[in-house]
């Protein structure tokens, strides 16, 4: 509950607020000496938040998510799906309310769960100002009001994609589609960041101040920096609030307690905020790195991926907002009536800049800009700095600023005959560096920072003008881009898609890549969700993928990751690994075991997010890894091997935890991309004993890129994960296990046998290792064992130390050979790649032994020949 002491309203701001509570949400009328005249305070009439209606309900889409405590407006157009929450509101419900947002209006982004705070432990809420500091400091919210000067002021926060649809009409970015109404503006409460730094007294090399949130993500606690001199600088207007428009901040905007960046993107503004921590060096935090960027626009989706330097680069790190602006009015779909209506019509959009700069001007074009008409605008924000006076337990004074922190009005009457003789309507702003929106747009991976012309298409059809904005937010239909790509028109030609007068031929469309039939041709069977429930078992296992329903019954003893693969997939949406996983040869199969598509209401149910409560009875759960479900474990360390070769160690849940991997089985391994979450997923054995508590290792060749060829994908973006990153692991799955003493399961069918041959190359070690392991460990195990483990040079070798002391003592079960294709001088092991010759010689065939391989495709290849020649059976090869 709010302290009656800390949070009144003072008489003299209740006397204002009761003065203009019958006043219209609408910004003033313009005033063209505002900034100029000089009025006593108590005259000043000042904007006031819009009436405001406090959600009271759950909606039903947020009662199964994380979020099933927040109340939210249904009339928010969510952009990522049920959860996370990440929401805009219609443009022209947005534009309506006026200068100031109401708190059930104004956008949202958030990366997860929003922390649930009750209303009790608010006052105690906690943080810190900690790092370079000489003093640090540890307060409550309630010492933060208490001890701390309180001011207001109003502050217009944008979302870093603001526009981004746009952007993802072109060509798709790794972000989700804003449309233009990521921008909302409120009046903040709270305390100056440079009152509780300057207390905190930085040290002579602090030059960052980094943030950090209370939301815990996949990935880590939400954070970013800002540097420690614009933190200091009172026109910078930085500021930690605990109200928004005179109440308590509400769950999606960060109660109690956030900071607000004024002028840069709203990704810099961390919510729910528990730590200051002054640094000499830009935030480490995953999410400052690989989020709210703009690349150069020539860096594919593909290429960011692949190569980490374009992420660290702070070059690309983007602050102060773009100058941006857009049409609120007319409407998408509005019509305009040529007979009978007003000569003419009154056009209006908001516009803003970056850093505190002032938009200046607001220009409009009719004649697809080859003249522009000048826009009156009005700056809301001015009324605030002739009143000096306190305002929801803050001191509202803004004399002395000069920046702008605030989104402006435009408007322009137009004739309407001029409307009717044009086919567009573009507008563009520009702030008081001169900075203008640019004429076309600049592509870039995150699809961040989009602000070219805003364009408004018009289509004259009978006696009436239609509307048509770029876009519609989300996955909503409607936009010119979406009708002209449509239609064949290329978005980046320079002319918005169209043909210009003159142009000969047809525009030419990229043929789009071909992909491969996964569906039954003439299958119309409808799958509902009960029917799919009935199949998530062992028994009859269907599976999705792309909402398409398929059998894996007839394909579980064949299937090359085990039937356990697909038993595990039983009942699920399997999408990203499979599409992420399998080949096109595997892609083709699929048509023969398509049963059908899922209803729409089956679509929905699978859509939704699975809950995975937290147990608070007090046990923890013994393993680690689950098979129908992704667990996240962060990057502990990382040990470099050789040049190309690393150790990563994850830390599990708790101390006492193992990792719950069957001897010869390994894990899949999914890194997913920070804003689009594209899946990359590989299959893994891990190094470390099953036995072992606490953490889990993992060996990696990493293939780098190379003049000739592409490197490897997953281990690339393993190589460049920062320690504490958190990386999705689910299994185990494979089709071999080892049970001990000659035992082992093959598909599911034991089988015991007496000697194991293996037979690997490279980073293929890692299973035959788990196996070898496991019967040397144990004297008892009378199974016999030789490894062939073939390299280039003897640095190659990799678990060389640990195999050779497992061999240490037990001659008479274990043969350990080496084999080398670019051996020095002074090598006394073998020479020559692993060849018939060589297994023949070392591992003659008999019919109590079962061959394990692991290692390159071209090896696995020639040795299954190879052995097949020398009599030995297929049900003898296991290939990894």
């Amino acid at each position: 509950m709010e302290d009656p002491d800390v949070f009144r309203h003072d008489k003299h701001s209740r006397t204002i607020v009761e003065k203009h509570q019958q006043l219209p949400p609408t910004p003033p009328g313009t005033d063209d000496n505002a900034s100029t005249t000089s009025s006593q305070p108590e005259d000043v009439e000042i904007p006031l938040p819009p009436p405001t209606n406090v959600p009271s309900q759950v909606l039903d889409q947020d009662k199964k998510t994380p979020d099933a405590h927040v109340p939210r407006d249904p009339r928010l157009i969510r952009l990522t799906g049920v959860h996370p929450f990440n929401v805009e509101a219609p443009l022209s419900a947005l534009f309506n309310e006026g200068f100031l947002t109401t708190p059930e209006l104004f956008y949202v982004r958030n990366h997860g769960a929003v922390p649930e705070v009750k209303e009790a432990d608010i006052p105690d809420w906690e943080f810190s100002v900690e790092g370079l500091v000489e003093r640090p400091l540890s307060l409550t919210l309630r010492q933060l009001i208490a001890e701390y000067e309180q001011i207001t002021c109003p502050i217009t926060l944008v979302c870093a994609g603001n526009r981004r649809k746009e952007q993802n009409q072109v060509r798709k970015s790794k972000g989700f589609s804003w449309g233009a109404a990521g921008v909302s503006t409120a009046l903040f409460t709270g305390v100056a960041m440079a009152d509780l730094i300057r207390k905190a007294r930085p040290k002579r090399k602090a030059r960052y101040v980094c943030m950090e949130g209370a939301d815990k993500l996949p990935n880590g606690f939400y954070g970013t920096s800002v540097k420690l001199n614009w933190v200091m600088d009172p026109n910078r207007g930085m500021m930690l609030a605990h109200k928004m428009n005179g109440e308590m901040l509400r769950p999606d905007h960060g109660k109690p307690l956030r900071a607000v960046i004024p002028g840069q993107i709203g990704g810099r503004s961390v919510k729910w905020l528990k730590k200051l921590i002054v640094t000499s060096e830009p935030s480490d935090n995953w999410y400052h790195i690989y989020d709210n960027r703009v690349l150069p626009t020539m860096i594919s989706p593909e290429e960011s991926a692949n190569n980490p330097k374009w992420w660290t680069d702070d070059r690309y790190a983007i602050y102060d907002l773009s100058t941006n602006s857009a049409t609120a009015y007319p409407a998408h779909e509005e019509q305009l009536s040529l007979v009978g209506g007003p000569t003419s019509y009154v056009a209006k959009g908001y516009a803003y800049g970056g850093g505190g700069r002032r938009v200046t001007r607001v220009e409009l074009s009719l004649d697809k800009g080859k003249s522009w008409r000048l826009a009156k605008i009005e700056y809301p924000e001015d009324k605030y700095r002739d009143a000096e006076q306190q305002l929801y337990g803050g001191r509202l004074d803004m004399s002395w600023r000069e920046s702008c922190f605030c989104w402006c009005f435009w408007s322009l009457d137009i004739p309407v005959a001029d409307l009717a003789s044009s086919k567009d309507l573009l507008v563009r702003a520009m702030d008081e560096s001169m900075h203008m929106q640019p004429r076309d747009m600049y592509w870039s991976v995150l699809g961040m920072m989009n602000n070219p012309w805003f364009r408004v298409t018009i289509s004259r059809e009978g006696d009436f003008l239609r509307f048509e904005h770029p876009t519609q937010p989300a996955l909503m239909p409607g936009g010119w881009m979406e009708r002209v790509k449509k239609a064949g028109g290329n978005l980046a030609n320079g002319y918005w898609g169209e043909k210009l007068g003159g142009e000969d031929g047809e525009e030419t469309v990229p043929e789009t890549a071909k992909e491969v039939p996964m569906k039954k041709e003439g299958l119309s069977r409808s799958v509902t969700i009960d029917e799919l429930r009935k199949h998530d078992d062992e028994n009859d296992p269907w599976f999705v993928i792309n909402n398409e329903v398929y059998s894996g019954t007839s394909f579980m003893k064949e299937h090359p990751g085990g039937a356990q693969s697909i038993i595990s997939a039983a009942g699920l949406d399997t999408t990203d690994e499979f599409m992420a996983i399998h080949s096109e040869t595997a892609k083709s199969m699929m048509p023969g075991y398509h049963i059908g598509t899922l209803d729409a209401a089956a679509q929905k149910t699978l859509s939704e997010p699975e809950m995975h409560p937290v147990s608070d009875s007090g046990e923890p759960e013994p393993t680690f890894l689950r098979s129908r479900a992704w667990r996240t474990a962060p990057l502990h360390s990382k040990q470099i091997i050789s040049s190309d070769t690393r150790v990563f160690t994850f830390r599990l849940a708790h101390e006492g935890q193992t990792v719950g991997l069957p001897i010869g089985q390994h894990l899949m391994i999914r890194l997913r991309d920070p804003v689009s979450r594209e899946a990359i997923i590989r299959s893994y054995t891990p190094i470390s004993d099953p036995q072992t508590t606490g953490y889990l290792d993992v060996l990696v060749k990493v293939y780098f890129d190379t003049t000739a060829a592409k490197g490897g994908r997953m281990s690339q973006a393993l190589d460049a994960l920062p320690i504490g990153h958190g990386v999705d692991f689910k299994g185990p799955i494979g089709k071999f296990e080892y049970l001990g003493h000659g035992l082992c399961t093959i598909g599911g069918t034991e089988r015991r046998v007496r000697k194991f041959v293996m037979i690997c190359a490279g980073s293929g070690v890692t299973p035959i290792f788990q196996v070898f392991r496991a019967v040397m460990k144990d004297r008892s195990d009378p199974t016999t064992c030789t490894v062939l483990n073939g390299n280039r040079l003897v640095e190659d070798i990799l678990c060389k130390e640990d195999l050779d002391a497992l061999a240490k003592g037990n001659e008479d079960r274990a043969n350990v050979l080496y084999t080398l294709t670019k051996a020095a001088d002074e090598w006394q092991g073998l020479r020559g790649r692993i060849d018939g010759k060589l297994v023949e010689k070392h591992c003659p065939r008999d019919e109590e032994s079962l061959v394990l391989i692991c290692g390159p495709e071209a090896l696995e290849k020639a040795i299954h020949i190879a052995l097949r020649q020398q009599g030995w059976e297929d049900d003898q090869l296991l290939f990894f």
